[in-house]
């Protein structure tokens, strides 16, 4: 009997590290213990890491010649079956690689772009991930295979290379073109549901964090979503929006949105521009923080980085230090956020305290109302309950006496 199995990709991390803030060496090394998590997420195995310091990062071929040795013999030692660079590579220093190692290389951005077209499973996460891997590979046609090696200029230059390379072009350039058309349709179905959203009045609470940090979990807590939560990086893609209700009987609405990670393509962020956005027209931002990782730090700064390249910096924030139930090392700050709760979405321990939290700060943006309402029109109440926060009520001979707080923008008429 025949029994087939898929072969687990081996592969050796490199990476440069150099004398500025970003890539010292120690930054480095944090940003390749995430780089074998992505390997890990991808379904490959990593056999190997070598770091080289230098100045700056070699225009050519990434790293030095005597680096290359190094790498050409690791791989060669362990049999991987090609090499990840930390950082983005351009379309001359991949082929160079290519060529000095004869195996397969690859870079970051596109590691990622694969776990995002392995992970998306809606009619928009599909669309946005080929859209972001087409824009990336449009760039690196060139060179891309021995079939193109008949390019550049001079005689016997012209031939099958030059034609297949057009043709390649105008096939990503109409296929872009059919992907972006179908976004745009998306992308108004997804305007359309925000402006009912609006129109309601419900709080809209947007959740955002660093990829892995528990958000889903979270919401899962909170509204019993069924969204898939796992201990692996990008876990989820899709961004998913539940109601929840207070105690009190207040409606809120939870929107999960895509991770954020250190080095995060610009082509992805171009792409999921409208599910990140989600966090633009929210009421409040839901910051989810994993206090229990080894730079939890690192990891906020990369969130509000992000959030302030969509334009993001006027909502108010609720940092929820998330995996109390772990073992957290050192005390972690946000002195960004307006409010910080220590949580467990796991065990669910400080969930209820962040509930209040947010209904407090939701509250501050609210105006009070003190009012007598008649019996004949009793049923404002639940109006009342349902987008706003209702303190009290209390019968009187004139009607009903309501305290409660409401959204500025209430659609109802008191």
């Amino acid at each position: 009997m025949i029994e087939n199995r898929e072969i687990q990709e081996k592969v050796v991390l490199v990476a440069v590290a150099g004398s500025s803030p970003d890539n010292e060496l120690s930054a480095v090394k944090e940003s390749l213990l995430e780089l074998r998590e992505l390997v890990k997420t991808a379904g490959a195995e990593t056999v190997g890491e070598v770091i080289q310091n230098r100045e700056a990062i070699h225009n050519g071929t990434y790293i030095g010649k005597g680096k290359i040795d190094e790498v050409a013999a690791l791989v060669a030692e362990t049999g991987a079956h090609g090499i990840i660079t930390d950082d983005e590579l351009s379309p001359a220093q991949m082929k160079n690689l290519e060529d000095a190692l004869g195996c397969k290389v690859m870079d970051r951005t596109m590691l990622i772009l694969d776990i995002f077209a392995k992970h998306a499973s809606t009619r928009e996460g599909t669309i946005q991930v080929e859209l972001a891997q087409l824009r990336y590979r449009s760039t690196r046609l060139i060179g891309a295979g021995s079939e193109m090696s008949r390019l550049g200029g001079g005689i016997g230059t012209r031939g099958p290379g030059e034609k297949k390379l057009e043709v390649d072009r105008r096939l990503i350039k109409d296929r872009i073109a059919q992907l972006r058309r179908e976004l745009q349709e998306v992308q108004k179905n997804r305007e359309t549901q925000r402006a009912q959203r609006e129109r309601s009045a419900v709080p809209v609470i947007a959740i955002v964090g660093y990829t892995n940090a528990g958000k889903s979990t979270l919401l899962n807590r909170l509204t019993g979503a069924g969204v898939l939560s796992m201990d692996m990086l990008f876990a989820t893609l899709d961004p998913t929006t539940r109601s929840y209700k207070t105690e009190d009987g207040q409606e809120l609405l939870f929107t999960d949105t895509v991770g954020f990670i250190r080095k995060l393509p610009h082509h992805l962020v171009d792409a999921f521009r409208s599910t990140l956005e989600e966090a633009k027209y929210a009421d409040l931002v839901l910051h989810v923080v994993d206090a229990s990782g080894d730079c939890p730090d690192v990891q906020m700064q990369v969130v509000y980085e992000t959030l302030e390249k969509l334009g993001i910096q006027d909502k108010p924030i609720v940092t929820a230090m998330n995996k109390q139930d772990l073992s957290v090392q050192h005390v972690v700050k946000d002195l960004r956020a307006d409010r910080v709760v220590k949580i467990s979405a796991k065990s669910g321990d400080g969930v209820p305290e962040l509930v209040d939290t947010i209904c407090a700060v939701l509250r501050e943006q609210k105006t009070y109302l003190e009012k007598v309402i008649p019996y004949t029109e009793a049923g404002k109440i639940a109006e009342i309950r349902k987008y706003g926060e209702l303190i009290s009520e209390e019968y009187e001979a004139e009607g009903i006496l309501v305290k409660a707080y409401l959204p500025k923008n209430y659609p109802g008429n008191l």
